[in-house]
């Protein structure tokens, strides 16, 4: 039998890229290809959902919109079954992923985010396609050549720069310093800053 393994699954709105504010249930699943440091998740820790368990679950939901997250969702095997699941449901599904792993086609939405800290890992891009890239902004001489490496390589309609946020600090002055940088001279494809702000907002 086909088991899932979750971190948590919860209901609220997207605080982050394009879709900020778009009501939401959250399915988060444990296991990634990669550990930042300032990764808020402990994608170790889990609980075991058959997929009519997983169903059964998110009925209990009155968004009609998922959002596929980890951990790196790219990599769960049984994720084709529940998405053709997901779709008969009648549901929009988007995904957040690093970009190290092929999206399956029944996504909606693709989210991207390249990690600079693994910029080696980068050099074969597995999805060149998205909808969105956002990259955590990381202190490093050689982090804007990686965007702009990036937006070569991955063809988005958007481009985020997010702030790092460690113990609760965001190295934002550093943010949007960048953000002026990369954006210097141009008129299309301009990056744009996206914030948690479901942070602000006090919620999941």
């Amino acid at each position: 039998m086909t088991e899932f393994r979750i971190v948590e699954i919860f209901e609220s709105l997207q605080g982050e890229g394009y879709n900020t504010g778009m009501p939401a249930i959250f399915i988060r699943f444990a296991g990634c290809n990669l550990n930042c440091a300032w990764c808020d998740t402990d994608f170790r820790r889990f609980s075991r959902f058959t997929l009519t368990q997983l169903l059964a679950t998110l009925k209990q939901y009155q968004s009609k919109n998922i959002i596929i997250t980890g951990g790196e969702p790219t990599m769960v095997k049984a994720l084709p079954e529940l998405l053709l699941s997901l779709k008969q449901a009648g549901y929009f599904i988007a995904i957040e992923s690093n970009g190290l792993g092929k999206v399956d086609l029944l996504i909606d939405y693709i989210a991207l985010s390249p990690k600079f800290c693994y910029q080696s890992r980068y050099q074969k891009i597995a999805q060149p396609l998205a909808d969105e890239v956002r990259i955590v902004v990381e202190n490093h001489p050689d982090f804007l050549p990686f965007c702009q490496y990036i937006e070569k390589q991955i063809d988005a309609k958007r481009y985020y720069l997010s702030p790092c946020e460690n113990n609760g600090v965001m190295n934002m002055h550093d943010t949007i310093t960048l953000l002026g940088k990369i954006n210097e001279g141009r008129e299309n494809n301009k990056w744009l800053l996206s914030l948690q702000t479901h942070k602000f907002a006090g919620i999941e």
